[in-house]
C-alpha cells in the first residue's frame, strides 16, 4: 500500500472535511429517504477519494490551503467577537462617520470628543 500511495496526494484536513459531510449525508439518507442525500454522499466520497490517490500534488494542496485560510478566518472573526461581547462591559463601541472605522471608548465619560485614529476626523458621542 505504501508503495502505492507513494507519489500520490493522501489523505489531509479538507478530505476529512468531507469524509464527515459524506458520513452526516448517508446517515441523513438512511432516515430520511431522500435520494438527493444518498447522491450528495456517494459524490462527495467518490471525490474524496479522487483527492486522495491524485498525483496532481500542488492543485490538491493548493486546495487545502485555501480551506485552512478560511477556516484560519472564521476562526478569527469568532475570536474578535468574543473579545467584542467580553469587553461590551468596560467599552463602547463606535463607528467613524467618515471611513466607518470602529472606535473603541471607556464607559462612563458622559460626552466626549472621538478622534477617529485612521482619518483624524473628530465626532462627539456619548460614553
Amino acid at each position: 500500500m505504501q508503495q502505492f500511495m507513494y507519489g500520490r496526494y493522501g489523505n489531509d484536513q479538507l478530505s476529512r472535511v468531507y469524509l464527515g459531510i459524506t458520513l452526516v449525508c448517508l446517515v441523513l439518507s438512511l432516515f430520511t429517504r431522500w435520494t438527493l442525500f444518498y447522491i450528495a454522499g456517494m459524490a462527495l466520497l467518490i471525490y474524496s477519494y479522487y483527492r486522495m490517490f491524485s498525483k496532481n500534488i500542488t492543485k490538491m494542496s493548493a486546495q487545502n490551503q485555501k480551506y485552512l485560510n478560511w477556516r484560519y478566518g472564521l476562526a478569527v472573526k469568532r475570536q474578535k467577537a468574543r473579545m467584542h461581547m467580553e469587553q461590551r462591559k468596560t467599552h463602547r463601541f463606535y463607528r467613524c462617520p467618515q471611513c466607518a472605522q470602529k472606535v473603541r471608548v471607556p464607559r462612563g465619560r458622559g460626552k466626549i470628543c472621538i478622534t477617529c485614529p485612521k482619518c483624524k476626523l473628530d465626532f462627539i458621542r456619548r460614553s
